[in-house]
């Protein structure tokens, strides 16, 4: 990719910028995704393949594209996806990050393997904060960081279901990605490993993780906290109703950034499914391969309540610190009412299912 000239114009621009200012071994690992790298590429080429049904002469003098998340208000359907280790991005970590979120009028999820602890972060800014969960080994880590998180003012658990194991990511096996300290995990779980063959952080999250985690657990994470749980993770019709039957407060179709098994389908491909299933009994939400006000569009005609960005907010905060994510969100929600007003859209309530039109139905109207 050429160098480019000024300022940034797109989310994708930043990613080269992120590309240019980190270590490789950085830069692969939040680029990287699993083996073949299939899912990767998928997450965002399935996008392209969703074409609008734009509606005309409708007035859209005034665009609103705010919305509500379990009842918090936010300036945007757009929300901060946790990602692990920020400082490996900026010296500021999840502290830029929170701050530009807050700025940004948005939802920041805090991962629990973040550079900066639970209350660094709570501190850093006053906004609305939810927290992901790993749950490991020894349950009582997974019950404090749920208790701190809920002593320090988050929001809600968003608890992350296809991680038993970390997926194969290549890259970091041929860098040995290592395993900075991780703030929340100080003097609960050892981040000490011994693994000379590859990714050392593969080596740590393998031994840490609770490979037993089972539906039945989401009763026992309810009992710990009075906090909602949404799960990030589900793929298929199946455990969108399990999920549902669990009695969790939302649902993440997520493959994971498609860092986990690879060819799982790209995510705004199964989100109809799962929206489906769900029946509207809970809020849907989505990530992976969100780079474009497009993309937002497109989910919330397919049923999303939001989405959730990962790498875009990385790749801001390793360019240019917590301006660059403040850019990354103005961007996409520049691009997000550009795109309602042209479909006629003057509302989130307004986007429809009959605004976009899937590769499938192009397909089944051919034949």
């Amino acid at each position: 990719m050429r160098i480019m000239e000024g300022e940034p114009v797109n989310v994708n621009e930043f990613q080269e910028l992120a590309r240019q200012a980190l270590p490789k071994m950085y830069y692969d690992y939040y680029s990287g995704g699993a083996e073949d790298q299939y899912t990767l590429k998928e997450n965002v080429e399935a996008f392209r393949r969703i074409t609008f049904r734009p509606r005309i002469l409708v007035d859209v003098s005034r665009i609103n594209f705010s919305t509500t998340v379990l009842g918090y208000k936010i300036s945007a359907p757009i929300m901060v996806a946790p990602s692990a280790m920020h400082k490996l991005a900026h010296p500021e970590g999840e502290i830029a990050t929170a701050r530009a979120a807050a700025a940004s009028n948005t939802i920041m999820v805090l991962s629990s393997m973040s550079s900066c602890s639970i209350e660094e972060v709570a501190s850093s800014c006053n906004a609305i904060r939810f927290f992901q969960l790993y749950v490991y080994k020894n349950r009582d880590v997974a019950a404090q960081l749920v208790q701190r998180a809920e002593r320090n003012g988050y929001k809600a658990i968003v608890l992350t279901v296809d991680a038993p194991m970390l997926g194969r990511r290549e890259a970091d096996i041929k860098n040995k990605m290592i395993v900075p300290p991780i703030k929340n995990l100080e003097g609960l779980v050892s981040t000490e490993v011994d693994n000379d063959e590859g990714s050392i952080l593969e080596g740590f999250a393998n031994g840490a993780l609770d490979t037993s985690l089972c539906w039945r657990d989401i009763g026992w994470l309810r009992s710990i906290t009075n906090l909602p749980i949404l799960i990030k993770g589900v793929l298929t019709r199946e455990d969108a109703i399990k999920a549902t039957e669990v009695g969790v407060a939302g649902i993440v179709v997520s493959n994971h950034g498609a860092r986990q098994l690879d060819y799982t389908p790209a995510t705004i491909t199964v989100l109809e499914e799962v929206v489906h299933a769900v029946g509207g009994k809970v809020p849907v939400f989505l990530d992976g391969g969100v780079r474009r006000g497009t993309d937002v569009f497109k989910a919330l005609a397919l049923g999303a309540q939001a989405v959730l960005i990962g790498r875009p907010v990385v790749y801001g905060l390793a360019a240019k610190g917590e301006y660059g994510v403040r850019k990354v969100f103005q961007m996409l929600k520049d691009e997000l009412e550009l795109t309602m007003a042209l479909s006629g859209c003057p509302n989130v309530k307004d986007i429809t299912r009959s605004h976009v039109k899937t590769e499938h139905e192009k397909i089944h109207s051919m034949l």
